[in-house]
């Protein structure tokens, strides 16, 4: 059986298989699914790659129940989603207690692209003492995510809707920490992160590649920093999770000096 994500919880969570091209094998698969595992309720495939503006992949639901929203439980604290509404990715939890590890008290905190709030929960759990904003233009993940801080009784969150290009420039504060955590996109808006960054601040950026593309990543990285008049220090660079042949979710920590 090919490897497959499950969001949820002991009472109830959704399987995502790839699509392996034959319908009948993914349906066999799903009973599978279903058969070994009681608090999978349903059982969806990917039918295309992430798209549009707001990055959301295609589900077809193989079997199981149709209402596939779900409480993902992570590190102690709670998530409401629907995975055919809003990006998210079990697999990155490890990622995102990376980044909170590193918050330190105090910290006005930047999560551009924040989706249901997953890396502001992370945060908030580790270290509540801090001032985090969210800038996100999916208006379902949006939703989701004031619901979540709810769930989670956080305090000192500011959750905005809508395009981080309009968005972003009318906050007139400066971050100790900005996070990018949309790969395909991120390098469009690192002029705005720059220009947002108090100095000796971070910059947590995503982009896809592998480990023979860390050059190109941090020219890239760099060239956006010159015309900002930027001074910058590459903290770490690493690859986070695979995601196709060769290809990989690459993190790089950004230390910005003036």
């Amino acid at each position: 059986m090919a490897s497959f994500e499950v969001i949820g919880n002991k009472e109830k969570a959704v399987a995502i298989i790839p699509s392996s091209k034959n319908i009948k094998q993914d349906k066999v698969t799903a009973k599978e699914i279903l058969k070994k595992s009681k608090n999978i309720k349903s059982v969806l495939v990917k039918t295309s790659k992430r798209k549009g503006k707001l990055r959301k992949r295609e589900y077809k639901l193989l079997l199981g129940e149709k209402n596939t929203e779900v409480i993902h439980k992570e590190y102690g604290y709670i998530m409401k989603l629907d995975p055919k509404e809003t990006y998210f990715s079990s697999r990155e939890s490890t990622e995102r207690q990376r980044i909170a590890s590193q918050v330190k008290q105090k910290e006005k905190i930047l999560v551009l692209f924040s989706g249901i709030a997953p890396f502001i929960l992370a945060i908030k759990k580790k270290q509540p003492n801090t001032i985090v904003y969210g800038i996100e233009l999916n208006k379902k993940a949006h939703q989701y995510a004031v619901e979540n801080i709810k769930l989670n009784k956080c305090k000192d969150v500011i959750l905005i809707q809508g395009d981080v290009n309009k968005k972003l420039p009318k906050l007139k504060i400066k971050f100790d920490r900005i996070l990018m955590p949309l790969p395909k996109t991120a390098n469009k808006f690192l002029d705005l992160a720059f220009s947002k960054i108090k100095k000796n601040g971070v910059i947590h950026y995503y982009a896809w590649g592998n480990k023979e593309e860390y050059v190109e990543i941090e020219k890239q990285i760099k060239k956006e920093a010159k015309k900002t008049k930027k001074k910058i220090k590459i903290l770490t660079i690493k690859e986070v999770l695979p995601y196709a042949p060769r290809i990989y979710k690459i993190a790089v920590d950004i230390k910005c000096l003036n």
